[in-house]
Parts: C-alpha cells; structure tokens; sequence
C-alpha cells in the first residue's frame, strides 16, 4: 500500500536495473521519494522505470567510473538540491573462480564494483551533504552480503569484496560519528547524514541462478527493500550499524 513517507525527498539507487536494487527503488517510490535508476544496464533500468511509473528517472550509471559517479551526484544535486538525500549502494557482480585458475581482471572487477564503487560513490554524496545545516540528515544504505562474513569455495573475488565493503563501511560510520560538533555547553550536533548497513543472505535474483540454490532457501528480495525502508524512515535519532536480514529456510546459517 502505498505511503508518504518518502514524499519530497529523491533517491538514487545502484543496481536498479534488476533484482534488488529493482526491489529497492520500487519500495521507495511505493513510500513516495522520486527514485533515481542508476545502472549500467540502461535497458534493464528502463523496465523498472516502465513498472514504477513517473516516480522513477533513469540515469546511467558505472560505478566503477570515477567521472561518472562524479557526474551523476553533481547533476542531481544541481537538480534537486537539497531534496536529493538518500543513496542506496546495491549495485554487485560476481565472478567465480578458484585460487587455481581465478582471473586477475574478474577479480579486480568484481572489487571495482561491490567495494570501490560505493565507497566512492557515498564520498560525492557525503562531501555536499557535509555542508548542510545541523539538524538535517541524508540516509546512505550500504548493502553488503552475508558473504562478507563466511567462506565460499569459489567465491573469492565475491567474499572478499564483499567483507572489504563491510569494513569500509565500519569505518566510515566511524569518521561520521567522529565528525560530530560539541558546542561549548557540551552539547553534540551529529554529522548532517547517517550511513546504514545491512547484510543480506541469499535472495532469489539474476545473480543467484548460478550457484543452483534451491528457490525455497532464498529470500524474495522485496524483504530485504522493506528494511531498506525501515532504515531511511527510522527516527533522525538513531540509525542502522548493521543488520541481518536471512530466509527463515536456511539451514546452515552462517554458511
């Protein structure tokens, strides 16, 4: 059913052009934000555009490009303004490989867009967002994977990107909390923006249909968009270090 919570503010979601980046700018729109589809996949991202309606923009999007995030952030700013306030980095790609016949150029992909592209992505936002009054507050969500935190044979360009993105995140929810000012009564005034976390396990998407993982021990990803959700319409008091998000199916949690 559809909200307001969201009404007035803009988002720009990564990865939205399948899965649960989709999911997640669906869920946003559906709760009233204009969602901005970013992807490099611009057909794919037209068809969530085509199922969100007017609420929805597309704007292409390699997260591994530093021109092109920096492109991006600048116009929406310029656009938006101040309304454009929520950063959701979903986009991620696997490349399977053992230690004996992994592919150097996979690997650093694979790194250049689950790791390196957020990070820098959230810099742009995080650099203008600086700047705004105190009182206010920009939501980033950072969606990393249970794989961050277990060991999959195959999977090491996967897992460790993933477990370097946690630990960056960890670390820059850190420099925001360090960015605070206190006033001299003692008083704090936090870091004009919050940046959330959470840990999906695995969600029947695209990216999933490689390793045969039974339909059934996978989340839709439309459960994981809701705490997405639940995260950036939270109180201005709190948010969001990290989060769990599993299918109650699963039978060797953590794997």
């Amino acid at each position: 059913m559809s909200t307001e919570q969201l009404s007035g503010r803009v988002a720009l979601v990564t990865g939205a052009a399948s899965g649960l980046g989709r999911a997640v700018a669906a869920a946003l729109a559906e709760a009233g934000a204009t969602v901005v589809l970013g992807d490099i996949d611009t057909a794919g991202a037209e068809k969530t555009r085509a199922e969100i309606g007017d609420a929805a923009e597309v704007v292409p999007l390699d997260v591994t490009d530093d021109d092109a995030r920096r492109r991006v952030v600048t116009d929406l700013f310029a656009r938006h303004g101040d309304a454009f306030d929520l950063l959701v980095n979903v986009a991620g790609i696997d490349r399977p490989g053992y230690i004996t016949d992994i592919d150097l150029a996979d690997y650093r992909m694979v790194h250049a867009v689950n790791c390196e592209g957020p990070v820098f992505l959230t810099s742009e936002f995080l650099k203008v967002v600086q700047h705004r009054p105190a009182g206010t507050v920009a939501d980033v969500v950072h969606v990393t994977s249970l794989s961050a935190v277990t060991s999959g044979a195959g999977a090491i360009a996967y897992n460790s990107s993933k477990a370097a993105f946690r630990s960056a995140t960890r670390c820059i929810q850190r420099e925001l909390r360090e960015k605070a000012t206190v006033d001299a009564d003692g008083a704090e005034t936090p870091f004009p923006a919050r940046v959330h976390s959470i840990v999906p396990a695995a969600m029947d998407t695209p990216m999933m249909e490689r390793w045969g993982i039974p339909a059934h021990r996978m989340m839709p990803p439309a459960d994981v968009a809701r705490m997405v959700l639940t995260m950036v319409t939270m109180p201005d008091t709190s948010f969001v270090p990290e989060v769990f998000v599993v299918p109650r199916n699963e039978p060797d949690f953590p794997r």
